[in-house]
């Protein structure tokens, strides 16, 4: 009886947790995406995120980078493929121990592990190798290969990626994803995977709690 009263209040609070988790509407020219935010996991990239939402700062951006059986990427260019400004970069929470599988959203980067800004990405499978592990590279050795590299030194590299902060999860809209995932794509200034018509987020909002 003890157990059973035990797993149903863990249930219960299981599903408070979730309910009371941030989502978002990402409305798009292809339709509707709803994400749970993991704000426990992921303050610092949850935060960041929400105060580009606030600030209207995804408003008709696009999803400039889309590969299949990858990912879409998307928040950071216009139509016409200009960068918009971002905020300053935040420290990388790829060790919150979400892992990069098919639905999550996690944020963009350089090979830098504390760059990211304003870029997110919405994983379509299960992208094991974006994720963060016992083998990752530490902030230390990362430095010590770029400052090997300045000085024209090529080490092996012996570590692997630090890992891509995952904060979110679409619990609505999936079928969009994937709609996006397989449109036409080509270069576009120098950039390539990009749709050849523009996906348009027209606005990203947050959502009230039930």
């Amino acid at each position: 009886m003890f157990l059973r009263r035990l797993l149903l209040c863990l249930l219960c609070c299981g599903t408070v947790a979730q309910a009371d988790s941030p989502r978002v509407l990402i409305n798009t020219t292809m339709g509707d995406i709803i994400v749970a935010l993991d704000d426990a996991r992921a303050p610092v990239t949850t935060a960041n995120f929400l105060s580009y939402v606030d600030d209207e700062a995804y408003d008709g951006t696009i999803f400039h980078r889309v590969i299949p059986g990858f990912m879409i990427q998307g928040g950071g260019h216009l139509p016409d493929m200009k960068e918009v400004e971002s905020k300053d970069e935040i420290i990388n929470e790829a060790d919150n121990g979400l892992k990069n599988v098919t639905g999550t959203l996690a944020m963009a980067r350089t090979n830098i592990i504390d760059s990211a800004s304003m870029q997110f990405f919405i994983n379509v499978s299960d992208n094991e190798f974006l994720d963060h592990s016992d083998q990752s590279c530490t902030r230390a050795q990362e430095q010590a290969m770029i400052e090997a590299r300045q000085r024209g030194l090529n080490k092996p590299v012996t570590c692997k990626t630090f890992g891509y902060a995952v904060f979110g999860k679409v619990i609505e809209g999936m079928d969009v994803v994937h709609d996006i995932e397989i449109v036409q794509t080509h270069i576009s200034m120098g950039f390539p995977d990009v749709p050849t018509e523009p996906v348009v987020i027209n606005r990203i909002r947050r959502l009230d709690n039930d």
